[in-house]
């Protein structure tokens, strides 16, 4: 009897702190949508996005955030900080909350307040009003990339002060058209229904998109179309078509009237420089040039890895294969296609096919270029791929080594955006649907050989979502909208 009521009473007693626990992550979403729509203050958590998340969802980031750290960051933390930081005078900025919760653990005792800790913390923040000119924005093309910059964009406007989408431009926009593109932006069958209105002004060919009046254009070739004429000027355009592909071909979008800056999201042929965002942004100049390259899926995938395996330890040489998703390239059906096995079935088979990223090696890592072979199967799977790298490596290691190497990086430093360190004994694809990160690090099938010269590594991407966040990472720092961040 006395160990059954012990047991109702651990029980009630840990609901209670559960109940707890929730109402504050309700508090932290007020203290979220405050800071970002009144003071333009993005909160994420180590790295995951804060913003439109339930509070189920906030609790699992900070349980998530625990394993990692391995600090008792609890959501009373988080929302005090939150709550101290809109009562200060930080400007417009991304401020991981999380690493602030770690910091306040590891060193409160020496500040008299949380207001001391906040101030000094983020001292080169205050008062920072953070002059950036927003930038127009138009959509080249709405597909799979496309239709996912848009939800990106407009979930991150905020108050309109970075990137602001004013156009997209299809082949054809008659009023069942424009109809038919709304629909597939509110629901997609791999990312789910899009959090938001999308409501169709057909009188005006135009979709409000939470507010946002986005045109819909109707053009053929890039040259064609006055984008002054919809208010649009000095604008960055995504090509998201991949029908473009070298300077000479994507330089006709320059021509157009209104566009500044053009980004493809594909490897680009030729001079266009190829851009990983967190690898080898910084080596672009983006006031001098304007045709950049998002490079690919798979290319921002591998990059983050490599170039920190190849810091750390050495990299030979190696060879990447790539277990990636079916594409719209691909036949659903067996039909006629210009390469060979894509035309067989997309659905129903494994196709080995070739990729792009030892020839990416080039343009992104060129010192490591020479030393890859590389190789890819599609399967039957509609989103989220797997690299497999297999590197010969100049220093001998342990798994724990190698996985201590990776979570350094994930945690902190230039490259937390693009590295998810997973601990999951059971991941799969279908868990990474939705990753902000273009490389999720697993880290349970790490392998080692005898010789602990000789490794092999896991990566799994979000081939669509993962992708796009890069994109709009790169695309904010073409168009020089950047706010200072805190990680």
């Amino acid at each position: 009897m006395e160990t059954l009521e012990k047991l109702n009473g651990d029980y009630q007693t840990q609901l209670s702190d559960w109940i707890q626990h929730e109402k504050a992550a309700i508090d932290l979403i007020s203290a979220i949508g405050k800071l970002w729509f009144e003071k333009s203050i993005e909160l994420v958590l180590f790295r995951n996005q804060l913003v439109d998340r339930s509070a189920s969802e906030i609790m699992n980031l900070h349980l998530y955030a625990k394993n990692i750290v391995k600090k008792p960051i609890t959501v009373k933390d988080t929302v005090a900080l939150a709550n101290e930081l809109y009562k200060s005078n930080v400007g417009p900025s991304k401020i991981d909350i999380g690493q602030l919760a770690y910091e306040w653990h590891q060193e409160q005792a020496k500040y008299k307040s949380i207001t001391d800790f906040i101030n000094d913390k983020l001292k080169n923040f205050l008062g920072n009003n953070n002059s950036i000119t927003p930038k127009d924005v138009v959509l080249f093309g709405f597909g799979r990339i496309g239709r996912l910059a848009a939800r990106e964009l407009i979930a991150q406007a905020g108050k309109g002060e970075q990137l602001r989408l004013k156009a997209i431009v299809t082949r054809g926009n008659s009023d069942d058209e424009i109809v038919k593109r709304a629909d597939l932006l509110r629901t997609d069958s791999v990312h789910g229904p899009f959090p938001g209105t999308v409501i169709e002004d057909l009188a005006n060919k135009a979709l409000i998109i939470n507010g946002h009046t986005v045109h819909m254009i109707d053009a053929k070739n890039p040259e064609d179309v006055d984008y002054t004429k919809y208010g649009i000027k000095d604008a960055l355009l995504i090509d998201n078509t991949g029908v473009f592909r070298d300077d000479k071909e994507l330089s006709r979008h320059l021509q157009a009237k209104g566009i500044a800056k053009v980004l493809l999201t594909a490897p680009a042929k030729g001079s266009v420089p190829n851009v990983v965002y967190g690898v080898n942004h910084e080596k672009v100049d983006v006031k001098k040039e304007n045709i950049f390259s998002a490079a690919s899926c798979t290319t921002n995938a591998i990059m983050p890895i490599l170039y920190v395996i190849d810091k750390e330890l050495g990299i030979e040489k190696g060879h990447i294969e790539t277990v990636h998703s079916y594409t719209n390239d691909q036949n659903l059906l067996d039909n006629y296609h210009k390469k060979y096995r894509r035309g067989r079935s997309a659905a129903l088979n494994m196709v080995i096919t070739e990729t792009g990223a030892e020839s990416a090696l080039k343009k992104v890592l060129p010192h490591l270029s020479g030393k890859f072979t590389a190789n890819s199967v599609r399967v039957p799977t509609p989103n989220v791929s797997l690299a497999i790298l297999n590197l010969n490596v100049n220093k001998e290691v342990t798994k724990e080594q190698v996985n201590d190497i990776i979570k350094k990086y994930a945690l902190s430093g230039s490259l937390v955006e693009q590295i998810q360190y997973a601990f999951s004994n059971e991941l799969v694809s279908t868990d990474i649907i939705g990753s902000s990160c273009p490389s999720v690090f697993d880290s349970q099938a790490t392998i080692i050989s005898p010789d602990k010269k000789s490794i092999v590594l896991y990566v799994w991407y979000d081939n669509e979502y993962g992708y796009t966040r890069q994109v709009i990472r790169f695309s904010k720092q073409i168009a020089e909208v950047r706010r200072p961040v805190y990680y």
